[in-house]
């Protein structure tokens, strides 16, 4: 028998998906889209043999927002939110100090998984925007796009609503559009080297064959919830319980306080209810995370 015989056989790359954000918090709609995504790869991984990792990549803090949420309490909320599901967190970026851009973790990526399938998962917002981003429009040389319509934004009136949607992005990404999700699982036979642009003595993995860097646009539309606009909500509710009451309440009242707590925590108002995982909300208000008073 020869060596090569007894030699175990290679797994098959597998495919990888990244869904970024600042998830500060994490609400029911991030869930919804990296879960759409899984729930379209995975018949597609199980009959090529290949493993299938979502992952949600929580940066450390986004360049446009002034205030964040510690890093600590949006990974907290983070596992709670994907308890029960097959979605991944991976911590490339929340421990970095700011800014973080998403270019140099694509390149991170690449070098770290050379032969597998990456595929970042976005919003067609921020897809239109790619080319105000940090050298956004080189994302396509390490991976794979995969863009979720939503539903504030107008369906084209068109017979082919996907090729019309691909003149909404910046136009170096439009000739990527592809009606094919299997082009983005596309095994990675030799992956070549380019130089980085910070150091050309580096040489980092990219994708540069015919199977790289495809965009394909998901037409199912997940809900446009955001995340400013519950933290918003989250400080009304805190002011208007402020105003409801003293700052310094008599003791006798402290048991009412604490059922009125755990009623909201069972019961969270609407559209709270609606918009994040109850495990969530629990932490939100036992941390005492997006209070008016906190932002004074």
């Amino acid at each position: 028998m020869s060596n090569t015989a007894l030699q175990p056989a290679q797994p098959a790359p597998a495919i990888r998906a990244y869904l970024g954000g600042s998830f500060d918090p994490v609400h029911r709609g991030h869930v919804q889209m990296a879960m759409a995504f899984y729930q379209s790869l995975l018949p597609l991984a199980q009959a090529q043999q290949r493993a299938l990792y979502v992952s949600l990549l929580p940066n450390s803090r986004s360049p446009f927002k002034r205030q964040s949420s510690d890093p600590k309490h949006r990974l907290a909320m983070l596992k709670l939110a994907i308890q029960g599901t097959p979605l991944y967190i991976d911590e490339l970026e929340i421990w970095q100090p700011p800014p973080v851009y998403t270019i140099d973790s694509v390149r991170t990526l690449r070098q770290r998984y050379p032969a597998d399938s990456l595929i970042f998962i976005m919003g067609m917002d921020s897809a239109r925007s790619l080319d105000k981003w940090q050298d956004g429009l080189q994302l396509t040389d390490y991976a794979h796009l995969w863009v979720f319509y939503r539903d504030t934004m107008p369906v084209p009136d068109t017979d082919n609503a996907r090729q019309a949607l691909q003149y909404w992005l910046p136009t170096p990404l439009q000739t990527a559009v592809t009606d094919s999700p299997a082009a983005l699982t596309q095994p990675i036979s030799q992956p070549s080297f380019i130089q980085t642009p910070t150091d050309p003595t580096i040489e980092q993995a990219a994708l540069k064959n015919p199977a790289s860097g495809r965009i394909y646009i998901d037409m199912r539309q997940v809900a446009a919830i955001s995340s400013t606009q519950i933290r918003q909500t989250l400080q009304q509710q805190s002011r208007g319980d402020s105003a409801a009451g003293n700052h310094t309440k008599p003791v006798r009242d402290e048991q009412m306080t604490a059922a009125s707590a755990i009623n909201a925590i069972m019961n969270p108002p609407d559209p709270l209810a609606k918009w994040l995982n109850p495990a969530v909300y629990h932490y939100i208000i036992a941390h005492q995370l997006y209070s008016a008073a906190q932002f004074r």
